[in-house]
């Protein structure tokens, strides 16, 4: 892997993370007032899950960026940068903005981004598309929840 690629795909992911992390606040009185489905993970698993997740997408973003070129390489940052501010985007719009419906607006765009952006990497790289999977499979569960929420706290 080139490191260029590699550094310039860790540093996108650690913004996106060091963001959505600046702007989560589970401990804040609105987020517990809120009315949540039993299914809900504990706080806890949410860093423990979003983690590894992080790493893969970095892992996709690099070996993608080393494998495409010319207008397939900048479909592909391009399509990682909007996935990623679509990423960091949620967690504002949820915990800063009070916005559960929102949000859940804002998760249809980053879902049709993941799905997008799955695509390209698949076609760049078997393994960047494959590891971006869970992450796929996390923001449809993160969906899910987002859409209960919202539905249990009408005019929130």
């Amino acid at each position: 892997m080139r490191l260029t690629n590699t550094l310039g795909a860790t540093l996108a992911v650690a913004a996106t993370a060091a963001a959505g992390s600046a702007a989560t606040a589970p401990a804040s009185r609105w987020y517990r007032s809120l009315d949540k489905p039993r299914w809900q993970p504990p706080p806890a698993a949410f860093p423990a899950v979003w983690t590894p997740l992080y790493g893969l997408i970095a892992l996709a973003g690099a070996r993608a960026l080393n494998r495409t070129q010319g207008a397939e390489r900048a479909g592909f940052a391009w399509t990682y940068g909007a996935d990623l501010l679509l990423n960091a985007g949620w967690t504002a719009l949820f915990f800063r903005a009070r916005r559960p419906r929102l949000a859940l607006a804002e998760l249809a765009a980053l879902n049709a981004a993941n799905l997008a952006l799955t695509t390209r990497a698949w076609r760049a790289d078997r393994v960047a598309g494959a590891a971006l999977l869970p992450y796929v499979a996390w923001t449809g569960f993160a969906t899910a929840l987002n859409a209960a929420i919202a539905a249990r706290n009408p005019g929130r």
